[in-house]
């Protein structure tokens, strides 16, 4: 795909990305099938020059779909401190990439969330899971398709995990837990654009597996959009300010519906496959409504 050069460039929608995966192919190639001058920019290439006052990139349109957090994070400060109009902000970034951040943000805006726990040593976890107790998930403050996530069954387990983690980058020792959930083996990610949720599917356990991530060998059918559904969705994305986001959500034995995560560059491609909701044409149309605003 290669970068461009904005300076020789007066086009106003662009898509960035670190790696492409069926999700901005899609967008990309129905971009072109719509005659719509998309630019691609590969974040590896980009070079930014944080106090340019040119204006290069004003009141640019720019689809923030790079995988990497940190690369998404800082190229999403530095654009939008330069005056491009990101999808998503920088402060939906911030707040929908960390999980006990986003937990908080949910929790102070009456949001149904599963009960959660965090502690700062490998002592101080274990004591607190005395009074939490098991089972317990836990899980990395950042990440993502599952990675990291575990269930412990029992103070052994968890003194095991916890060591384990003492060894490994410094945002691994903030130990992040939530009580996991009676639900049925599955769980709901919904899209929503805008004000919309456009669509929503169930993600199934795959066999011998809890959790509901599709890498792990899970598979999806069409969720209706409740009314319910629907309400919660669109208050969770508007906590964080998000354009397109996807909310995943369980559905509790005790609670109900519980929001668990907001998905900042959120994948589609089984949401797509599953319902036929053509989401790659919604996105685009989301962003050029956005230019003549």
């Amino acid at each position: 795909m290669g970068t461009i050069n904005i300076e020789e460039d007066s086009t106003s929608l662009y898509i960035l990305f670190d790696n492409i995966r069926w999700e901005e192919k899609s967008i990309i190639e129905k971009s072109k099938q719509d005659g719509i001058n998309l630019k691609t920019i590969d974040c590896k290439d980009l070079v930014l020059f944080l106090n340019d006052d040119t204006n290069l990139f004003r009141d640019k349109i720019i689809l923030q779909r790079s995988v990497s957090y940190f690369r998404n994070l800082h190229s999403t400060a530095g654009l939008e401190g330069l005056g491009a109009r990101m999808i998503n902000s920088l402060y939906t970034a911030l707040m929908c990439g960390n999980k006990l951040i986003s937990h908080m943000e949910l929790q102070k805006n009456n949001v149904l969330t599963p009960n959660s726990m965090c502690a700062f040593t490998t002592e101080s976890a274990l004591h607190g899971l005395e009074k939490f107790g098991y089972p317990a998930v836990i899980k990395p403050t950042v990440g993502s398709w599952g990675r990291l996530i575990g269930l412990l069954n029992d103070d052994e387990a968890a003194k095991a995990v916890l060591e384990d983690r003492e060894h490994m980058f410094p945002i691994y020792h903030i130990s992040y837990f939530e009580e996991f959930i009676k639900r049925p083996p599955r769980d709901i990610r919904a899209i929503v654009i805008g004000e919309e949720v456009v669509a929503a599917i169930y993600r199934y356990s795959g066999t011998n597996e809890w959790k509901t991530n599709m890498a792990l060998g899970g598979h999806a059918s069409p969720c209706p959009i409740t009314k319910e559904l629907e309400d919660i969705c669109i208050k969770s994305a508007k906590i964080f300010k998000g354009d397109v986001v996807g909310v995943d959500l369980m559905e509790s034995e005790k609670y109900g519906l519980i929001v668990h995560e907001v998905n900042n560059t959120t994948e589609f491609k089984n949401t797509v496959r599953v319902t036929g909701v053509d989401i790659p044409s919604l996105i685009i149309k989301y962003m050029q409504n956005l230019l003549v605003k």
